[in-house]
């Protein structure tokens, strides 16, 4: 039996790893150590590499969804003879609440079986298959108890019900009738350590998931457009931050492809700063400032003090820098996709656009940056002494092109973006000499982006300097205020970019991108907002919402013919991308209305270059 396709899987999390189950009932991914951390359940990528079934026997449809305002999942099978429910849930630390849950969880996925009519057969299917299905683990049973030991990791599984152990596999048979309650517990430890994994009673588990969900929730009342689906993409992400140190992956996945059968597959199990700025501003957003506060000291910390090298563009969940890629060669691939990659070299490239994000990020925290330490002060200098060179240079792009360096757009005006948010920062950050030189700089990239970036013959801004290709990363332009999106270049490169790169909705990034990208969806309903087309914008996000599974989760691009969601997933970026467009459509709202935000502050935007410090 094959995993489920990429959209048929829900997500938990436990502020450390997640786990991906099927709507058959399947774990097919689960890194229990952290997000990066090997498999031991990975048959997403092949089958061979492990999961632990839970279903009714044969096949039968199912209805699931999250228990409110968690990410605890209720999985109900209906079927000739009855109905089962199988509830999942990754453990947070007994009695965590608010801001504290996920900092210490145990590492343990509690899984409950409850007869809601009749009586079902159930099958319970366990095969363990240590570091990414390389090892297959010894079972052993004792006192209701099935060890697994192999490499560097151990699991222990508690049952309810007898298991059958046979070679690196446990099964059972169980009859589930109304009324009866089947638990199982799988907790995990590095084999090195002494004491074994922790077996909490998995009532307890799911209990307390549910209790510290909630309490996190309850201290994020967004009240702007779309509230449930804003909600529910910031617990995505929040479910997506590695709670020991504040660092938020893109993905809970490696190797999801962008095109089924291809090769650009990639390991998103990491921290882009490119990603940054825009997190925080869906923190900020879905009234998250302590997350915020939080993602900016982790990456003050884990960029150290910058130097002649490249500035690092990505990081380990604890700050790690080195993220050397490489081939796991005996995986057949998600859906036959090779190579399947741990690691991304991405991390050596040249990205110049981080440098923007990062000052845009500082200057969206000003207030708690108040006063401003020596080693925030370093850095943002630092970082901006660098735009002031590094944009006459070519890099690989926000979309971190493995074939050459080039003059790209985006990259320019992310320099420009970091020299503004400088020169707005003045005298906190430079003394008048440095903050002239700063502005000096921004106005000269600003002229050559002008020149070089805009296509007269195409009507439309490209991807990169005197180019014929278009670019959905150039709708980041007003986004960040380089230029207003009522600007008659841009009013024309939004419509150009959606005439040619966009299908129902779903834009592509470029001409032969295999699919929508979702991100770039929402740039452009924000660019919309920001422009004053507000049923426009409202259709376009109305038609990318209901692109979510069942669960509403995205991955990171959506096939425009098909519909099928691709690459890794859940993706952060494409929730991301939802909350930052429906704060766009809401001050887009109150700036009809003519009145000020009254129910979270707004978030700062860009400004024209002759703007001064403030």
């Amino acid at each position: 039996m094959q995993s489920g396709r990429i959209s048929e899987h829900g997500f938990l999390a436990d502020g450390r790893s997640a786990v991906l189950v099927d709507r058959a009932g399947s774990v097919n991914w689960w890194c229990p150590a952290r997000f990066d951390g090997p498999s031991v359940f990975g048959r997403l990528l092949d089958d061979r590499a492990g999961h632990w079934s839970i279903r009714p026997e044969g096949g039968h449809p199912s209805e699931r969804s999250y228990l409110d305002d968690t990410l605890v999942l209720r999985t109900v099978f209906t079927t000739a003879t009855g109905a089962v429910a199988v509830t999942d849930a990754l453990a947070l630390e007994p009695g965590a609440r608010g801001h504290d849950i996920g900092r210490r969880s145990p590492q343990v996925l509690a899984r409950v079986v409850e007869g809601l009519s009749g009586e079902v057969p159930v099958l319970v299917d366990y095969q363990p298959r240590f570091e990414y299905g390389l090892v297959t683990a010894y079972l052993m049973e004792s006192g209701g108890v099935i060890d697994a030991v192999g490499g560097g990791c151990r699991l222990r599984l508690r049952a309810d019900v007898p298991l059958t152990c046979g070679e690196g596999r446990a099964t059972a048979r169980i009859t589930v009738r109304a009324g009866e309650t089947y638990r199982f517990t799988l907790g995990y430890a590095p084999a090195s350590e002494n004491e074994a994994p922790a077996l909490p009673d998995a009532d307890r588990v799911v209990a307390d998931a549910v209790a510290g969900w909630r309490s996190w929730a309850a201290l994020h009342d967004y009240r702007g457009r779309y509230r449930d689906a804003v909600r529910r993409s910031a617990m995505v992400v929040q479910g997506m931050t590695y709670q020991p140190s504040g660092a938020v992956v893109a993905a809970a996945t490696t190797s999801l492809p962008e095109r089924l059968g291809g090769d650009r597959n990639y390991d998103y199990r990491f921290v882009w700063v490119r990603d940054f700025s825009l997190t925080l501003q869906a923190l900020w957003l879905a009234a998250c400032p302590d997350e915020a506060n939080r993602q900016f000291s982790w990456v003050g910390r884990a960029m150290g003090r910058i130097g002649d090298e490249p500035v690092p563009i990505m990081y380990g969940v604890e700050g790690e820098r080195d993220l050397t890629e490489h081939a796991l060669g005996h995986l057949a691939g998600y859906d036959g996709s090779r190579p399947v990659l741990v690691g991304n070299d991405a991390w050596r490239q040249r990205q110049n656009d981080v440098l923007g994000e990062i000052l845009d990020a500082a200057w969206l925290m000003r207030h708690y940056l108040d006063p401003m330490s020596p080693d925030v002060r370093h850095l943002l200098r630092a970082l901006t002494d660098r735009a002031v060179v590094d944009w006459r240079g070519p890099d690989a792009g926000m979309w971190e092109a493995r074939d050459a360096q080039r003059h790209y757009v985006s990259s320019k005006v992310q320099c420009w973006t970091a020299l503004d948010r400088a020169v707005r920062f003045g005298p906190r950050l430079g003394d008048p000499s440095e903050v002239a030189r700063w502005a000096a700089a921004r106005d000269e990239v600003r002229e050559a982006v002008l020149a070089r970036g805009w296509n007269e013959r195409l009507g439309a801004f490209t991807g990169a300097f005197d180019s014929d290709e278009l670019d959905a990363s150039v709708l980041i332009m007003p986004l960040v205020g380089f230029l207003p999106a009522d600007d008659p270049r841009m009013r024309s490169t939004m419509d150009v970019v959606q005439r040619r790169l966009s299908r129902d909705g779903l834009l592509r990034r470029w001409d032969d991108d295999p699919a929508g990208f979702v991100i770039c969806s929402f740039w452009l309903v924000g660019c919309l907002a920001l422009a004053g087309e507000r049923d426009r914008a409202g259709e376009l996000f109305e038609q990318l919402a209901v692109r979510v599974n069942d669960l509403g989760l995205y991955a990171e691009q959506i096939d425009q013919a098909t519909g099928e969601q691709l690459g890794n997933f859940p993706q952060a970026f494409s929730h991301i991308g939802l909350i930052n467009a429906a704060g766009h459509l809401t001050d887009a709202d109150e700036r009809a209305r003519q009145t000020t935000p009254r129910d979270r502050q707004p978030v700062p935007t860009g400004a024209g270059p002759t703007e001064g410090a403030r």
